[in-house]
């Protein structure tokens, strides 16, 4: 593991531990790297360049990246409508984004 993946999970960890004692949260296969899931649709995850990347709604992600705190998640030069990237720079808001995450996965998922 590399010292940014190493920080990011460092960073990553704990909160995924706050979530691991709700009902029908779990860790899962996400790209390639181990994300929180509910009811096995993934929420959150550490990406390979050692930031957090989380589902929201297209609008919050457009909006978190109009405020220059994230950026859209690029998958084989395909911009992601609902994945948001947060780099560990602004590792302060990991754990309400993950909150986000939750929140809106969890509402979506029977």
């Amino acid at each position: 593991m590399t010292d940014d993946g190493a920080r990011a999970r460092a960073l990553f960890d704990p909160i995924a531990d706050a979530y691991l004692g709700r009902d029908g949260v779990d860790i899962g296969p996400m790209f390639g790297s181990e994300g929180l899931r509910i009811r096995g649709k993934v929420f959150a995850f550490v990406g390979h360049r050692g930031g957090l990347i989380a589902k929201l709604p297209e609008a919050r992600v457009t909006e978190l990246e109009a405020a220059g705190v994230a950026e859209r998640m690029v998958m084989r030069e395909r911009a992601m409508r609902e994945w948001a990237f947060v780099g560990p720079e602004r590792a302060d808001l990991w754990r309400p984004i993950v909150d986000e995450a939750f929140a809106f996965v969890e509402g979506m998922t029977p």
